[in-house]
């Protein structure tokens, strides 16, 4: 540790710290704007000169190393009359837009300018502009005028996004942050840009010119689309969704969100909102009050049960529902007496499992990997912030390794790739397990595994070096007909190489659809068999089958051949096999909690109020059980719910209990192809049913590449 004097007082800090750090240590603020403590450090800005005994001249706050006994100061006049120095600099060429510009009120250049700045320029000449640029959907480069040449956007393409989509070409007053070739920014985390932009140079284009930020409310809330659990701040004005940004959580999303968490809110005031109950009346679609649709579905229930007996109901419940809404879904059925009901729609197996599948570690952990194999993932895409962390934990020297059926872009360094089609990945993993066997002088567990695949010895190698190692199973690996086989051969590797197991899991509540039964009981039928048509009565939780799940357009013929099918879902979705459409609330509309890729259980509150006449899904549900006469229904609020559904009294749960955290599986480790169809995996915008509506979203490259693989 090393200690200096900052404006008087003693701060200890780490050597090799900067002065900034220091500063931020003692709670003392200097100005920066280039400066953020998530990217690399670039001193260009120039704005947080300080004062430095000894030192000829002002030095740079963030990239002035600190020394023993080194006496700084933040506030001499010295320091001040350096800062104002640099602030006239800055303002030379800015244009005098704060009025029309989307950044004002939340803006650092003009915070500090009121500060720092003079009441009036000396600079006479005409300023300078910056033509337009368009690079996509969901950012605006259209007053890149306002660009004070800071480079956090380049940083962080560079170092965060892993790819180096902006950068700065000429110099002095030519110089600008540019795509070079004309490109769009398509990265998946490309909106934090945004955010670290200290000036009004990048903004949102959808939220363009629609609110200024002291109009807003702010809430928070967390993501419902995949398993990191993102810590949300959801803007709101008149009732209405207007923007979301993230809320710092360094053990989950850190500062940074995921472009679909940041955009998708446009589907809230989609057209294709289901805002009254709708019933099917010889093949017309009318709208009904809550009475006669819940009366409707009560009746046929209560019919199909005495005329084809409880095994003939049964529910399709979304991983992206809250905690509350699949518990009480899966209370409904089983009181009914059915065991049917399941959350895994892509998937190809269904093997009963005695504990919660999880990540098997910390998300924070990923940070810190020396090793890790990520098994059927499209890393990058399904879980961006993921990828993210892993990302880090490369730049700091991580071996990555990967089996996939082809080579990906992961905007990191991949050491290697085994390549095999899906049906041969257990085949695959066998080949690394049999190459640790060799190594290690142990007999190896599968009899057909080969050592001498040389990419499979690689990752043999990489496994088996380092302390913190992971195997970690992406959406296609628990998607996959084999999923069994590929745990039991993943939990061997990790066994032999000390390494942690765990599933990268899909949704944001897939581990609590695990923890809450979500999954068939005692002689109730799997996703894919109610998919088949197994069922005469059927619900569908929040989800729309033909793009949810394995069957796909198949869905729609053998649902057809039931006898009712209700549908509760925030859109008009589902209706051409629906007899029933009960509108429910989107996660900004509703109170609830979702459980996180770790266990982590997180609750959350409705920001707004529903549209229309939507309702809560678990107040649904809660109706539906009373109406049904069902015993143990009598819950007022969300937090009765989740305090039943785990077990703990209200509020009190904060994750999974360990005990139950259980990655092991009874089958048996086997290799052999399985020759079934391809895991069903869900591309980056087509996740779940707000991303799919979200108009930006649906614009950007990877949605129309998607699209155009769709099509192929």
């Amino acid at each position: 540790m090393v200690e200096i004097e900052l404006d008087g007082q003693k701060v200890e800090v780490a050597a090799g710290s900067m002065v900034m750090h220091a500063a931020e240590k003692a709670g003392t603020y200097i100005p920066h704007f280039c400066y953020h403590k998530k990217l690399s450090i670039a001193a260009s800005c120039r704005m947080c000169l300080v004062e430095v005994e000894k030192a000829p001249k002002p030095m740079p706050a963030c990239a002035t190393p600190v020394t023993q006994g080194m006496v700084v100061r933040t506030k001499s006049d010295k320091a001040i009359q350096a800062q104002k120095s640099v602030m006239e600099f800055l303002l030379i060429n800015h244009p005098l837009d704060c009025p029309i510009c989307d950044q004002g009120g939340e803006c650092q250049l003009q915070d500090l300018a009121v500060g720092y700045g003079a009441s009036s320029s000396r600079y006479e000449e005409e300023k300078r502009v910056v033509p337009h640029k368009d690079v996509g959907p969901l950012i605006s480069m259209q007053e890149m005028s306002r660009c004070i040449h800071c480079t956090r956007c380049v940083r962080f393409g560079q170092e965060v996004a892993g790819v180096m989509e902006l950068g700065m070409i000429h110099r002095g007053e030519h110089a600008e942050i540019t795509t070079v070739t004309g490109d769009t920014v398509d990265s998946e985390l490309s909106g934090n840009m945004i955010d670290i932009c200290p000036v009004g140079a990048l903004t949102s284009k959808p939220f363009r010119y629609s609110a200024r930020t002291w109009e807003l409310s702010r809430r928070k809330s967390v993501s419902p689309h995949d398993s990191t659990g993102s810590n949300l701040i959801v803007q709101v004005k008149n009732h209405k969704v207007m923007r979301v940004l993230p809320f710092e959580n360094e053990d989950i999303n850190e500062c940074w969100i995921a472009d679909r968490d940041r955009f998708s809110y446009e589907a809230l005031g989609s057209e294709e909102r289901l805002q009254r109950p709708m019933l099917k009346q010889g093949g017309q679609w009318i709208e009904v009050d809550w009475q006669t649709a819940l009366e409707y579905v009560v009746n046929g229930l209560q019919c199909l049960k005495k005329e084809k007996g409880a095994s003939s109901i049964g529910a399709l419940v979304s991983p992206h529902s809250t905690l509350e809404e699949l518990y009480l879904a899966g209370e409904l059925v089983r009181g009914l007496g059915s065991g049917s009901i399941d959350y895994r729609l892509r998937n190809a197996e269904f093997e009963a499992s005695a504990g919660v599948r999880w990540l098997g570690r910390s998300i924070a952990s990923l940070s810190t990997l020396q090793s890790a194999l990520v098994v059927g993932s499209n890393l990058r895409k399904d879980h961006p912030l993921f990828a993210q962390r892993i990302r880090q934990a490369a730049r700091k020297g991580c071996t990555v390794t990967a089996i996939d059926a082809v080579v990906r872009d992961w905007a990191m360094p991949v050491a290697h790739t085994l390549v095999a089609a899906p049906g041969a990945w257990t085949q695959a993993l066998a080949d690394v397990a049999a190459a640790i066997a060799q190594e290690k002088g142990v007999a190896a567990p599968v009899a057909s595994g080969q050592a001498g695949n040389e990419t499979a010895r690689a990752i043999a190698a990489a496994l088996l070096s380092g302390e913190h190692k992971a195997v970690l199973l992406g959406n296609a690996a628990a998607h996959h007909a084999q999923a069994s086989s590929l745990l039991a051969l993943a939990n061997w590797i990790a066994a032999q190489t000390g390494a942690s197991v765990g599933y990268l899991t899909e949704a944001a509540n897939t581990v609590g659809a695990q923890w809450v039964k979500a999954v068939p009981g005692q002689g109730g039928l799997n996703a894919a068999q109610m998919l088949a048509g197994g069922l005469k009565g059927v619900i569908l939780l929040n989800n729309e089958p033909v793009f949810d799940s394995a069957a796909g357009a198949k869905v729609v013929e053998a649902l057809a051949q039931a006898e009712m099918v209700v549908t509760l879902s925030p859109f008009k979705t589902n209706m051409e096999f629906s007899d029933v459409l009960l509108p429910i609330a989107p996660f900004t509309e509703t109170s609830g909690s979702f459980v996180n890729a770790e266990g982590r259980l997180q609750s959350f509150h409705a920001v707004v109020r529903p549209l229309g006449e939507t309702r809560p899904a678990w107040k649904v549900l809660r109706v539906l059980a009373n109406l049904l006469d069902l015993p143990g229904f009598d819950f007022e609020t969300s937090q009765d719910v989740l305090a039943k559904a785990t077990g703990t009294l209200a509020g009190q749960a904060q994750s999974v209990p360990g005990e139950l955290l259980d990655n092991t599986t009874q089958a048996a480790l086997q290799a052999a192809p399985s020759g079934a169809a391809d895991p069903v995996v869900a591309s980056i915008y087509q996740l779940d049913g707000l991303v799919r509506r979200a108009t930006s979203l649906q614009l950007t490259a990877d949605a129309r590449l998607a699209r155009e693989g769709a099509a192929a």
